[in-house]
């Protein structure tokens, strides 16, 4: 287009690859109105456009990064597009797929390039003329991705025949779950029915390490894979963290130890919430509230601050609970800017998710992670705005009975040590190593289901030998086989071939089997005969552990995973520690680290309000008070504290090693508290330095509920102790811990 001055030309002498994209997609980016490519879009081109090797391509949230590998892929399809699906786009949510269908099919509508969805929302008449004339670009979710090899497995290679490049989008999400693992063996698969490699171009915002992403888009050839980072977007950022003290029985504030709150609520709650509606009131925010609870409490608060002041209800919750129409309404408001709406939410907004720009990111409460900071924090400071994030953590009133973890203020330290790596730069590396045998067998059965039946070398072969399950050896697979065999999920024909058996045929059959990850179920909890409740239990549990429930703390007795009921008694006496759980994924060894370089500093961050410095202040005294720069091991009351500054992994597996030796043990973030005499616990220290690591198997025995992921009670008990110490135990690190701890 011609009519377009050369300063206003995408293909100026700033960019060197926009000529390489053909006219239509040219002609398409001038009529955006862009001035010039962004640094990804522009590093996307070459490779992407060259269309032999796979590419990652990592960028700031907002930085174009769908453009950036759809400008060079639509260029490629622009003179030919059909004769099958040509390119794949896999999303992990269907509101993202929808997204990004309305996105895409601008750009490919003037190139006659057909875009099609395909999800459980979607009609079956759009799905039915796909597979009749397959063309132009498919969007899907792994699970949806799932049921076309199940469903249509023989008519798969003609579908895919002319498949180019397979686009995987917020790959960060995918790395090291059940999930990702599922969608790495369908690539695979799709790879195995057309009998060639097909490019595979991952998009994400957050990847601590390139390594690790590359290996997992391309299993056994990371190395290979071309990397393209974009530092650019970075601008300037707002932070505060605001401390706020809670409220308990013994420690009101006010003369009157009787007076509440006028609303009923628990002054800091309501403190948090008013500060809240205060400052976000009239704006366009995202509030993270951690839990769904937690979602509701604050988005009815709110909701009901609007109401005291006569104004229009500007706050909305979202979560995976609420209604597909609820979420939708929600996001368009907040995406339409025709009216202030700030969304409090889960993970559920932390996707890309086109929700528009926001003017600040809350979160309340603790962050699961630096990287998961990071994502929620790229949602603010678009458009030449500053990013804006305040952080909100309520510490309780200390009393001469409080825990020394609540003395020494972790849930605060912690947030401090995340906000400081996070200014660093730094975020958790991808979780790699696991064995993942729950979702080993939904992709076995899903194989058979394909093919009407494998033989089992074919089944290795696919799946391990050369497959996603490359850590499973042959005679791994073949225990696994019989296991399932055991179990009915397979039967096996005179001439070898596995067939699905009884059970296996049930599994395929219902619609929940497509994904490969279940959602936490409830377990009830019992005390003494009588029921306490339900609660979600996605947290390794093992005889002596203990449960905070109803306000007080629970032991551990005995866990019936098949009827989901939790036994428990009344632990000893004492207040109940403040301490939220982060979740299986658990805290890196680098912010424990982190937290124990802010504990024995003495400057104080800017970013902290003058409550959060008195906190900081507070838990900096017990730290000192208590000497714990110079030792790990203190006693307080009838405890004893055992400090390794380590991540989870090494806090979970050193406190099996000591149940192992008959001490009850307690883990609060990254304080082991164990009911004993200093001296036992350094004699139970000392016997595991002196034996070395100790065999993960013999540790796994201890914990009651290693079947955490959707298909484990099919899976044989020494196979599921095996992946459960390569997700959760850290044997070297606890070795070395307990040697530093003694020290």
């Amino acid at each position: 287009m011609s009519s377009h001055p050369s300063s206003s030309d995408p293909g100026g002498s700033a960019s060197s690859a926009f000529h390489r994209l053909h006219l239509q997609v040219r002609r398409w980016v001038w009529s955006q109105g862009w001035k010039e490519l962004r640094g990804i879009q522009e590093a996307a081109i070459a490779p992407i456009l060259e269309g032999t090797q796979d590419v990652i391509l990592s960028a700031s949230t907002a930085s174009g990064k769908t453009e950036a590998a759809f400008l060079p892929i639509c260029s490629r399809l622009a003179e030919d597009s059909g004769g099958s699906v040509r390119a794949i786009y896999i999303g992990p949510l269907k509101a993202l797929i929808n997204d990004q269908f309305e996105r895409l099919d601008g750009l490919c509508e003037g190139l006659g390039i057909p875009v099609h969805r395909w999800h459980g929302d979607v009609s079956q008449g759009h799905k039915t003329r796909l597979l009749k004339s397959p063309a132009g670009v498919l969007l899907i979710t792994p699970e949806s991705l799932e049921a076309l090899f199940i469903r249509q497995g023989s008519a798969l290679a003609g579908l895919f025949s002319k498949l180019e490049h397979i686009v995987i989008d917020e790959l960060h999400a995918f790395i090291g779950t059940e999930r990702g693992c599922q969608l790495q063996s369908l690539l695979h698969r799709i790879e195995l029915t057309l009998r060639r490699t097909v490019p595979r171009v991952g998009l994400s915002a957050t990847l601590g390490d390139m390594s690790l992403a590359a290996e997992f888009l391309r299993p056994g050839a990371g190395p290979r894979v071309r990397l393209c980072n974009s530092d650019a977007g970075g601008g300037e950022l707002r932070l505060q963290l605001r401390g706020y003290r809670k409220r308990s029985p013994d420690a009101r504030r006010g003369t009157n130890e009787d007076e509440e709150p006028t609303d009923g609520l628990p002054e800091d709650e309501h403190d948090v919430g008013a500060h809240l509606f205060k400052t976000l009131r009239g704006t366009h925010n995202l509030v993270f509230a951690n839990s769904r609870a937690n979602v509701e409490f604050y988005a009815d608060l709110l909701r009901r601050l609007c109401e005291d002041a006569r104004l229009p209800n500007e706050f909305f919750p979202h979560h995976g609970n609420l209604s597909k129409e609820l979420r939708e309404e929600a996001e368009a408001a907040l995406k339409a800017k025709q009216r202030p709406v700030s969304l409090v939410c889960t993970t559920t907004l932390e996707m890309g998710i086109d929700v528009g720009a926001v003017q600040s990111i809350a979160q309340v409460g603790v962050p699961p992670s630096v990287a998961s900071l990071r994502q929620r924090l790229g949602r603010s400071g678009r458009k030449g705005g500053p990013a804006v994030l305040r952080l909100y953590l309520q510490e309780v009133e200390l009393t001469s009975t409080s825990p020394l973890s609540d003395q020494l203020r972790v849930r605060l330290v912690q947030s401090v040590a995340m906000l400081e790596l996070l200014l660093a730069n730094w975020f958790e590396p991808p979780a790699s190593g696991a064995f993942h045998f729950s979702t080993l067998v939904q992709q076995l059965l899903s194989l058979i289901a394909q093919h009407g039946g494998v033989k089992a070398g074919e089944a290795f072969l696919a799946l391990c030998h050369q497959g996603p399950f490359a850590q499973v050896s042959r005679e791994d697979f073949v225990r696994f086989l019989r296991g399932l065999g055991q179990r009915e999920l397979l039967s096996q024909s005179s001439d070898g071939t596995l067939l699905l058996g009884r059970v296996g045929e049930r599994l395929v059959n219902h619609y929940s089997f497509y994904a490969a990850f279940a959602s936490v179920e409830e377990f009830r909890l019992v005390a003494g005969g009588r029921t306490l409740g339900t609660m979600p239990i996605d947290q390794p549990l093992f005889v002596g552990t203990y449960l905070i429930f109803g306000g007080r703390r629970w032991r551990v007795l005995a866990v019936q995973g098949d009827e989901k009921v939790v036994e428990l008694e009344p632990a000893p006496a004492g207040r109940v520690p403040m301490f939220e759980s982060t979740g299986l994924g658990g805290v890196h060894d680098r912010v424990r680290e982190q937290m124990r370089a802010v504990y024995a500093s003495d400057s104080l961050p800017l970013y902290l309000d003058a409550r959060a410095q008195d906190l900081l202040t507070e838990a900096r005294a017990t730290f000192q008070r208590w000497r714990l720069t110079e030792r790990s091991i203190v006693t307080s009351g009838r405890e004893v504290h055992v400090f390794p500054w380590a991540g989870d992994a090494v806090v979970h597996t050193l406190a099996l090693a000591l149940q192992s030796r008959g001490l009850s043990v307690e883990t609060l973030g990254p304080v082991l508290c164990v009911e004993a005499q200093q001296s036992d616990v350094e004699r139970a220290l000392r016997a595991l330095v002196a034996e070395g690591p100790p065999r993960a198997e013999s540790l796994t025995a201890h914990v009651v509920n290693m079947a955490l992921e959707k298909h484990d009670g099919f899976v044989p008990e020494d196979l599921l102790a095996r992946d459960y110490a390569a997700r959760y135990l850290d044997v070297q690190g606890a070795w070395r811990a307990a040697q530093q701890v003694l020290q």
